[in-house]
């Protein structure tokens, strides 16, 4: 319970300071980090959570599918199909040359063996759009950049996986917990795709039913429900949640465009709700003995894998696209480590690998300060794209203009301006 309140006096904090977030450097995101990291053992002691709790996973592995699902649901297929080539390349050679550059300098920096290091560069390469929200989710933004953050941080999660759980298993003797076969772990992606293309399309078939269909103010449950269904069958069956979740929003949005538009309120708030709690839970691991467990060349590998390897991965594999010049270096520079990384280093370390503890010790750092570096520059670099309503709520010049206004009703489209995201 006492996890509850500090998670509800956090909330209320980061919603009343969102506002000013939106428009500094200040994030939201660092707050509940920031927050775990306080109330833990380490600090006020206040809360006692260790890395092999049972709410750690729970919570990650939520967050996680809540954010790929609706995240799925802003892709546009069609305008994939239209501009596939960026991601392709992201994906495609961005992805392999990050994990073999964060293995190459875990290796000689950190001091692990190479397999281990690997298994280190696989669960670093995921990025997570959430920590560049200002970035993804603003239409001044150009379009081939927001699509490029969001499609490549939404499949390389799914991507990662089977290379951390193969090389899990070629790391050494392990618990059992994480041990499967190749076969098993392609068996458990092609469920995840099937479960996430087959779910929706018969949902959006019965809705179109005559004696069904949802009213209304019911209809944003509709994927809800879907999302819901999809977890629960997924990790019933074994099958991989996370190509599912993002999968499944994309097809929903795709074949019920109305059910997305209700969701998105809706969705977008539960996902908000899910991050938070799961980051909250992640800070309240990073203690003072974490970061002093780690070595200098440990602290060496961190930066360079989130200041150069990313950005120099990213910058090769976009040689010769037609993108400009800027939205390349904005780009490179949000490879944020997020979720998927969360929980693949938490497979890591319950593994029972003989490197596992000094693996994970480098994987948590690296993610506290992506999330630091990352969620504090993304509305710095939206004015770049001239996003100046970031917080969504009127400036004090906004408030002064709408004073000296007859009446609200007489200017509609002043209000429409102000009700605007």
């Amino acid at each position: 319970m006492v996890l509850v309140v500090v998670f509800g006096i956090a909330l209320l904090v980061a919603v009343l300071l969102s506002g000013l977030a939106a428009r500094t450097v200040l994030s939201t995101s660092l707050l509940f980090l920031l927050g775990g990291a306080l109330v833990s053992d380490g600090f006020l002691g206040l809360i006692h959570i260790t890395s092999d709790s049972e709410i750690v996973g729970v919570t990650a592995d939520l967050a996680l599918f809540a954010v790929l699902f609706t995240d799925g649901m802003h892709v546009s297929l069609p305008a994939l199909r239209r501009n596939w080539k960026n991601p392709a390349r992201a994906l495609g050679l961005g992805m392999p040359l990050a994990m073999a550059g964060t293995a190459l300098i875990t290796h000689y920096l950190g001091g692990l063996d190479w397999t281990t290091s690997f298994l280190v560069g696989a669960v670093l390469a995921p990025t997570d759009p959430v920590f560049a929200s200002a970035i993804v989710g603003r239409k001044e933004v150009p379009a081939k950049l927001r699509q490029l953050l969001n499609v490549e941080s939404g499949i390389n999660d799914g991507l990662a996986l089977p290379v951390v759980l193969i090389l899990i298993a070629a790391a050494g003797p392990t618990s059992g917990k994480a041990q499967a076969s190749v076969g098993e772990i392609a068996l458990e992606l092609a469920m995840g795709l099937a479960f996430g293309v087959v779910l929706p399309l018969g949902v959006a078939w019965l809705v179109r039913l005559r004696l069904l269909g949802a009213e209304p103010k019911l209809q944003q449950l509709l994927p809800l429900a879907t999302g819901v269904i999809l977890y629960a069958a997924c990790h019933l069956t074994h099958a991989n949640p996370y190509l599912a979740a993002f999968s499944a929003g994309a097809v929903l949005a795709s074949v019920s465009p109305e059910a997305k538009t209700a969701f998105e309120p809706l969705g977008g708030a539960l996902a908000e709700l899910a991050k938070f709690a799961a980051l909250l839970v992640f800070g309240a691991l990073l203690t003072p003995a974490l970061f002093g467990d780690l070595s200098a060349g440990g602290y060496a590998t961190v930066v360079l894998a989130i200041a150069l390897i990313r950005p120099a991965s990213l910058l090769v594999s976009l040689l010769g696209a037609r993108i400009e010049r800027r939205e390349k270096l904005v780009a490179a520079w949000f490879g944020p480590k997020g979720f998927a990384s969360v929980v693949y280093g938490l497979l890591v370390l319950q593994a029972g690998i003989p490197q596992g503890q000094e693996a994970y010790t480098v994987i948590a750092v690296c993610i506290a300060f992506s999330i630091i570096a990352h969620s504090s520059t993304d509305v710095p670099i939206a004015r770049l794209f001239h996003v100046d309503d970031l917080a969504g709520i009127p400036t004090d010049t906004d408030q002064r203009n709408q004073t000296s206004l007859p009446h609200p009703c007489d200017t509609p489209d002043q209000e429409k301006h102000h009700a605007s995201p």
